[in-house]
């Protein structure tokens, strides 16, 4: 309801600016065909009908503008609400149910199992939202040397636990020797494991996805996660990292997330000096995400 209310009043305000501008138009043409003598009135009726128009044009953009982003923070907020309460409703019904039932040891663990996923899954999704709020801000980072080798094998590692992956799944390459960078090391894990997370997420029903780390020149170290999965729009390439925001696609395959995991990558990087871009050939045809980050001095004896 909510939603189709701000789709009637996005083309409300859309229709009203076109009308004012048809109307303002025919005005001044009207206006311009009776005084054409008339020529320093002439020179400011123009002056003057470009400044309505201009103002009308950017009042309407600013209310569409407006209405998107209310749509974006409502999405936002019913991610977050489905990602909160799923996994507590989870641990409450296993709860409900070692409370009530005498349950044989084997089954037990495996409802530990599951509750300790859930709160897994819980502690995750309010890190990312945490993250996101730290990341937008501009305090001081907390700099030390990170050996980007060992951090991407670590993240590759870890997502491979984290969905139940095969080796072969997450493939890891590089062509690098030495890769130090002078960063945050919980923010660059947060970004790398938020760009394998995304490849994963949006990979269907079979998993590919290959990761690469590689120098771009001689001073930038390139952090490439390419996928074969559903493939992004171009339209949309840049849009991805904004706050909140998440590609039609992602609705339609149902897939969970709160649309802060790019928009913490492109922070990440942007606060490290680097920066952060995507590349596809359209819907079904995979994408490719980069991290580029600056590479110390060590990198460059190589």
């Amino acid at each position: 309801m909510v939603k189709g209310g701000r789709q009637r009043s996005k083309f409300f305000f859309t229709a009203l600016g076109a009308g004012v501008v048809a109307l303002a138009t025919a005005l001044t043409m009207g206006w311009i065909a009776l005084n054409w003598r008339a020529g320093i009135l002439l020179v400011l009726g123009v002056l003057f009908f470009g400044l309505i128009i201009t103002g009308v044009v950017l009042n309407t953009i600013f209310l569409i503008r407006e209405i998107r982003r209310n749509e974006q923070h409502d999405a936002f907020i019913n991610s977050v609400t489905h990602e909160l309460k799923t996994p507590v409703a989870s641990m409450r019904l296993y709860l409900q149910t070692l409370q009530s039932r005498d349950i044989e040891e084997s089954k037990r663990r495996e409802f530990y199992d599951i509750m300790l996923a859930d709160s897994d899954r819980l502690m995750g999704t309010i890190e990312q939202v945490l993250r996101a709020a730290r990341t937008s801000q501009t305090k001081q980072l907390n700099r030390s040397p990170v050996d980007l080798r060992a951090l991407v094998q670590e993240c590759v590692q870890l997502a491979r636990l984290r969905h139940h992956l095969p080796a072969d799944a997450l493939d890891y390459r590089e062509s690098v020797s030495e890769a130090t960078v002078s960063g945050d090391l919980e923010e660059l894990k947060a970004a790398i494991s938020n760009l394998l997370d995304n490849a994963v997420k949006y990979s269907g029903h079979r998993v590919r996805v290959i990761v690469e780390l590689a120098r771009n020149e001689a001073s930038q170290l390139a952090v490439r996660v390419r996928d074969e999965g559903v493939g992004i729009p171009p339209s949309e390439l840049k849009r991805i990292f904004k706050r909140f925001y998440r590609v039609p696609n992602a609705m339609a395959l149902k897939v969970k997330g709160t649309g802060l995991g790019l928009f913490i990558v492109r922070s990440v990087a942007e606060r490290h000096g680097g920066r952060a871009y995507a590349e596809s050939e359209g819907s079904d045809r995979g994408s490719t995400f980069t991290l580029e980050l600056p590479a110390t001095r060590p990198t460059l004896r190589s």
